[in-house]
């Protein structure tokens, strides 16, 4: 029998859970989006996503530390039914209570039913492929541009665990992309294909060239001494005036090359005005080596010497160039498509999407190159016409930071006017609908750019094909409940968390808090999530992981789907991330602890 002060705090309990309960009623009954434009898939998703949504508007701590000093459940894991896990709380307190009798509904014995595949689950599998059986989280990877001529790649991808692959529609053509999904239907029947599309990239313009200089420079061991010389091709001039490729220099005079024999000496001073000699010790059709153990600069018009025989180098590339900016420096930021340069300590750059300034405001943020410099809208005016606005550096290297051209720009408090689908993505669109099986939609900040791309899928004939939204933006973030309301008129939907782009966005700090509120929503919405943005990027790109990815690729559990990137040992990674990802599934679902006999220690793998 309970004493009075427990009765009195049950009921007390018992009587928030049911002004809980009627809330989220509430909002489901007063929901600005109307429930029945949800696809029949999704009925019961969306409105346990406006009752999550509601019940999260209210700060639950309290509560929940009153609930578990009852012993009852906090709350904790009630992300895929907000009212059956309510009513299951205000069921035990009525147990205990005496006004029911207690059941066994939470506890099922050893003989009971396993459980239904949950929503959830069917809906990844819907999206993602498999079975409700399979690896609960899939492994979907970015292919690289060797898969659109090598068929054999994509298949050891396969074997290795790819579930989905994805194509980069920023990168390569559209004939390689058919040849890339190809090759993946031809690895494997159960393989899903997602195309990722660009989207709208802020990005910084074209610097004023440097100039047109190669360096070579031998490679020599820690006593200074050259344990490889410096080396490069000379080669005739191309017909059509472009560029040669790394490593080789055109010279003028293709008969002055044809002469070339191996042990002659080439002479020259180089752009430094230091003499340099160089050997020939390989000869080819149209071209020769030469070796030295020297560094040289060797430039547009340096005059080269073979027993007293001359010719000029040709045109080399332009060095790459950099504006070096320092924390208190000014960028100023512009719409035109002028090379930007540095002048008097004022940086001045390019914004390849101008319609960005024409809404900026004075204090907005603006973040370059992934984060790495940081400042504030300090001014906007108008020069010769146009809009320009002058940011002042609040983050930057102590001893300044490069900023090269075509590098990522961020504005996560400006209301940007552009469509998250650009011109080229619906070109893009056009060539792969026909072959693949999601489409990936960027920089999505709305409903409207959910509304738009279905639009567009229709007038295709492209209706069926599985979406799936990228969310990389803190405005598409704020949006998101409204976002997976639009998506949810579609069967087969999904969000991807695009770390890279949202972290810089939200900043660091914030991301993990970002990351777990869209994993929160998603499972409330029964929408399958994609995990994604450098995942066992060391691992891929130089063979060996670091301790603190590995913990991120077991954390990516949670969600439906982890994303791989690209890598030259990309193929390790997919195995590594399937070991990884089985390993967990004993232990973790979404948030619920597995209490599966420990055996991490042991020899049983």
């Amino acid at each position: 029998m309970l004493n009075t002060a427990r009765s009195q705090r049950l009921d007390a309990l018992r009587a928030e859970l049911m002004d809980l309960r009627s809330a989220v009623e509430d909002a489901e009954r007063t929901a600005s989006v109307p429930l029945s434009r949800a696809h029949p898939v999704h009925a019961a998703g969306a409105a346990n996503l406006i009752r999550y949504v509601a019940l999260r508007s209210r700060d639950l701590r309290d509560l929940q530390d009153r609930l578990t000093a009852e012993g009852l459940s906090s709350l904790g894991r009630m992300e895929a039914d907000v009212l059956r896990n309510l009513d299951a709380v205000v069921g035990t307190i009525d147990a205990a209570l005496g006004h029911v009798a207690p059941g066994d509904h939470d506890n099922p014995g050893p003989d009971a039913e396993p459980r239904p595949p949950t929503p959830l689950s069917v809906n990844a599998a819907a999206l993602l492929g498999g079975t409700v059986d399979d690896r609960d989280t899939r492994i979907m990877v970015t292919l690289p541009s060797e898969a659109a001529n090598d068929p054999a790649l994509v298949a050891r991808f396969a074997r290795a665990g790819m579930d989905v692959a994805r194509i980069n529609c920023a990168h390569d053509d559209s004939a390689a992309w058919e040849r890339m999904a190809r090759h993946t239907r031809a690895a494997g029947t159960g393989i899903r294909i997602a195309t990722d599309l660009a989207g709208p990239k802020l990005r910084t313009g074209s610097l004023e060239p440097g100039p047109r200089v190669v360096k070579v420079s031998p490679a020599r061991d820690a006593l200074g001494r050259v344990i490889e010389p410096a080396s490069v091709w000379l080669v005739a001039p191309s017909a059509d005036g472009s560029a040669p490729p790394p490593g080789e220099i055109p010279v003028t005079d293709a008969a002055w090359l044809a002469r070339l024999r191996i042990d002659d000496t080439v002479e020259f001073t180089d752009t430094r005005g230091r003499s340099r000699y160089m050997t020939v010790v390989a000869v080819r059709d149209g071209g020769a080596r030469i070796d030295g153990d020297r560094t040289a600069y060797i430039g547009t018009g340096t005059v080269l010497d073979v027993d007293g025989r001359e010719t000029r180098v040709g045109a080399v590339p332009s060095v790459d160039q950099a504006l070096r900016v320092h924390r208190g420096d000014i960028v100023e930021l512009r719409p035109d498509a002028e090379p930007g340069f540095t002048h008097e300590g004022r940086h001045h750059v390019g914004c390849t999407v101008p319609e960005a300034l024409d809404v900026i405001r004075v204090g907005d943020r603006v973040l370059f190159d992934d984060g790495k410099i940081e400042g504030f809208v300090r001014a906007v005016a108008v020069n010769n016409g146009r809009r320009v606005a002058e940011v002042e550096v609040t983050l930057a290297s102590p001893r300044g930071t490069k900023l090269r051209a075509e590098k990522g720009i961020n504005l996560p408090d400006t209301d940007l006017p552009i469509s998250a689908l650009t011109d080229e993505d619906l070109r893009a669109l056009d060539d792969v609908v026909g072959f693949t099986d999601i489409v990936q939609l960027s920089f999505a900040r709305s409903p409207g750019d959910v509304a738009r791309l279905f639009d567009e899928l229709d007038s295709r004939g492209a209706g069926p094909l599985g979406v799936i939204v990228k969310i990389e933006t803190v405005r598409a973030f704020r949006a998101l409940p409204e976002i997976l309301l639009e998506l949810m008129q579609r069967p087969r939907v999904g969000i991807m968390i695009a770390r890279g782009d949202l972290g810089v966005e939200a900043g660091w700090e914030r991301l993990a808090e970002v990351q777990e509120e869209i994993l929160w929503l998603c499972e409330a919405a029964h929408v399958p999530v994609i995990w994604a943005t450098q995942v066992l990027d060391s691992l891929a790109g130089n063979g060996v992981p670091t301790r603190a990815e590995v913990t991120d690729a077991a954390a990516g559990e949670r969600a439906e789907c982890v994303m791989l990137n690209k890598g030259p040992h990309i193929e390790e990674a997919i195995e590594a991330l399937d070991d990884i990802l089985r390993r967990m599934h004993g232990h973790l679902e979404k948030k619920r602890p597995l209490l599966r006999r420990l055996r991490a220690w042991s020899h049983e793998g």
